[in-house]
């Protein structure tokens, strides 16, 4: 792989403008504090219902279960500090089986079963109007709709994105500059092709060979800058973080993998003249600020009509809730999922029971798991 410098030293380096972290979308959280539960900058709500269990870590308690385009929240009618977030880029699977509910019995219940910092979760929801597919049908739906737009928040290398030079355009994308006479910088002799900025990325591909290219959410934009390399100057894209399925091996000469704190890519272009090139980073930066006053995520779903009795209201949560942590791990063994697992850990002595035991995964305690069982 060559090596491609940035010295950053130029007065004509322009800085970029960062979106704040997005975790709604890819993490799940427990006891969350008030402000996590409001929606951010372009999360919709899709659908309310008021009248769920969470059979898994709060038998017997009434909650409401919120449904965006980017997760699905639940929290206690009671208790609005014992809730759940749960990112739809967590979830790896939604099923439906029968449960135990102590406030409906034997029922249909749905399961969702995700995967954080590779430790697996497991919740399960249960309806308590009986008859009503509701629960099922949206949060299925919307997971559909997510997992199949992720080209407006993940980055993708060498995708079926241009058609006779042509970019193929997302349902919600317009196309506002394409730019032709962009050199990709990734390999010693480089590569002319064409940006394509629209306002939600940007797209680059090789003329000679449409399948040569790369789709760059305003998501992912850490920085776009102009900045001094080895063949002049340079637009430089650092993307936030590394996109799922993009391995170092199949970078080949097109990216570059950031060196160790952000674990995101750096993509150069050059764009003659240099008039050009300043112009269109400014165009860039413009739609990126645009876009991050209001994102589009691409998650597009409509509820369809509900039954009598279902209220899509959502109450406002208490702001003067303050959640104390103790550092128990009684929500994160509740809903642990450890159906990955091929074989016994190595068996460890306990003084608390004197006798050997199984060795407890990282962040448990024998006392936590007694909680949860208690």
């Amino acid at each position: 792989m060559s090596s491609l410098s940035f010295r950053t030293n130029t007065s004509l380096e322009i800085f970029g403008i960062k979106m704040a972290d997005l975790w709604e979308d890819r993490d799940v959280r427990f006891d969350v504090n008030p402000s996590q539960m409001k929606m951010r900058a372009g999360e919709k709500l899709i659908d309310s219902l008021n009248a769920v269990e969470d059979t898994k870590g709060n038998n017997g308690d009434r909650g409401r279960l919120i449904v965006t385009n980017l997760r699905i929240i639940w929290h206690s009618m009671a208790l609005p500090k014992v809730n759940l977030s749960i990112g739809f880029n967590n979830v790896i699977n939604i099923s439906s089986k029968a449960a135990q509910s102590k406030l409906r019995g034997t029922t249909e219940a749905l399961y969702v079963l995700t995967k954080c910092n590779n430790t697996r979760f497991e919740f399960i929801f249960t309806n308590l109007i009986p008859g009503s597919p509701r629960l099922f049908t949206t949060v299925i739906a919307v997971h559909r709709a997510y997992e199949t737009s992720k080209l407006y928040r993940d980055l993708k290398l060498r995708g079926a994105l241009i058609q006779n030079k042509q970019l193929r355009l997302l349902p919600q994308e317009q196309v506002y500059d394409k730019v032709n006479g962009v050199w990709n910088l990734s390999s010693d002799q480089g590569n002319l092709g064409t940006f394509f900025i629209t306002n939600v990325r940007l797209v680059w591909h090789a003329n000679i060979n449409e399948s040569f290219n790369v789709s760059i959410p305003f998501l992912q934009m850490k920085t776009v800058k102009i900045r001094d390399s080895k063949f002049g100057l340079a637009l430089v894209v650092e993307s936030s973080q590394a996109s799922p399925g993009i391995k170092p091996f199949q970078i080949g000469p097109f990216l570059f993998k950031k060196k160790k704190k952000s674990g995101g890519y750096v993509l150069g272009f050059r764009i003659d003249p240099v008039e050009k090139l300043q112009g269109t980073v400014k165009e860039i930066q413009s739609l990126h600020r645009v876009y991050s006053s209001c994102p589009i995520f691409g998650v597009e779903f409509e509820t369809e009509e509900r039954l009598q009795g279902e209220d899509l209201t959502v109450e406002n949560i208490q702001d003067d809730v303050e959640i104390e942590t103790d550092g128990s791990s009684d929500a994160f063994a509740a809903y642990f999922a450890d159906g990955n697992k091929d074989k016994d850990r190595d068996p460890v002595y306990s003084e608390e029971l004197g006798l050997a035991i199984e060795k407890l995964r990282d962040g448990f305690t024998l006392q936590g798991l007694w909680d949860v069982l208690a």
